[in-house]
């Protein structure tokens, strides 16, 4: 008896061991993550997806992730981001135009005032983003995008832009590259904007980024071909222009889908529209300390229709409040 009380005792030591050492080997691969549904139902759903053999194992190839970038991978409070980039540049260009101290919106940011500025809706945006984006070549503009990002902080929280990047979806965009999907930016933002630091920030390469764009044309200057920016919008990628901008761009239909907001409704719902399983996530602002805590009602990054249907039909919702154990990484400074 004592001998067979010894082998089980051994017997369960020794499986306390393999499962010890089987944890060891694989570490949590979204540690920012707190347990839930949300968590664990990403985890199940990249599980089925690689799983050979089963019913609903997709090929590398097709594995297919698109992410919003403002708000879904980086903050947007209390503005989108290349809207204070536009706005340093006008600060940079006043010399240059004596003009804009009488003329709006230039003259409100001139004198401190976005709040003027922007009164005047899209049409007053539009022109600060032609006027401050257009005119130069493609080269110059990285060059402007570079040197802003290399050192532009946040008003409120005094970070680098590229600070207020969210840790878990760092983890995420990592998790599913590490599982053989190809992760994509598909986003509002100016596709020129993004592409010269997505790679370094979020290990998206610039052929993986998807954006709004203006008209662009060749020239040869001193004999040199470039390409020209003009003062004049191509596409817009957002809302119904998302799914768009994923076929011309992608030109496979994703299985993974994330967003924030209304904005990206169409491209959650041309995902979900597809054969086989689908994923789609949407990242509910719900923490006023750590972050920001919007909706329904917020003048940026507005989460309504997109909430509702959401929970009709299933979605995984984050509430970044209950589900992240941190929001941003680490400040380098």
């Amino acid at each position: 008896m004592k001998q067979d009380i010894s082998g089980q005792l051994l017997a369960v030591l020794a499986l306390l061991l393999v499962v010890g050492f089987a944890s060891a080997a694989e570490p949590d691969p979204l540690p920012s993550w707190r347990e839930g549904v949300a968590k664990s139902s990403i985890v199940a759903f990249v599980d089925r997806v690689t799983q050979e053999g089963s019913g609903d194992y997709v090929a590398p190839a097709q594995r297919i992730a698109t992410f919003d970038n403002d708000g879904n991978l980086w903050a947007e409070q209390p503005m989108y981001f290349q809207l204070f980039f536009a706005i340093d540049r006008v600060k940079a260009l006043a010399p240059q135009y004596p003009e804009w101290a009488s003329q709006e919106p230039f003259a409100s940011l001139l004198k401190g005032d976005v709040k003027a500025a922007l009164a005047g809706g899209m049409p007053a945006i539009n022109e600060l983003i032609m006027t401050t984006h257009a005119g130069m070549t493609t080269d110059e503009f990285a060059v402007l995008v570079r040197d802003w990002i290399a050192s532009a902080r946040h008003p409120e929280t005094g970070r680098l832009f590229t600070d207020m990047v969210y840790q878990p979806m760092l983890e995420l965009l990592v998790y599913l590259r590490a599982n053989d999907f190809k992760t994509f930016i598909v986003s509002g933002g100016g596709i020129e904007f993004m592409r010269p630091w997505t790679e370094a920030v979020y290990g998206i390469p610039p052929e993986q980024v998807a954006g709004s764009s203006v008209v662009t044309e060749f020239e040869l200057r001193d004999g040199k071909p470039v390409l020209v920016r003009m003062p004049e919008i191509r596409f817009i990628d957002d809302k119904e222009g998302k799914p768009v901008g994923i076929n011309s761009h992608i030109g496979r239909r994703p299985i993974f889908a994330s967003g924030n907001s209304d904005g990206d409704l169409q491209m959650l719902q041309y995902t979900a529209a597809g054969q086989g399983p689908r994923f789609m996530l949407y990242l509910h602002h719900t923490d006023a300390e750590r972050e920001w805590a919007y909706d329904r009602e917020s003048h940026v990054g507005r989460l309504d229709k997109g909430l509702d249907e959401a929970r009709e039909r299933g979605w995984t919702v984050i509430d970044m409040q209950r589900d992240w154990k941190t929001v941003f990484p680490e400040r380098r400074d």
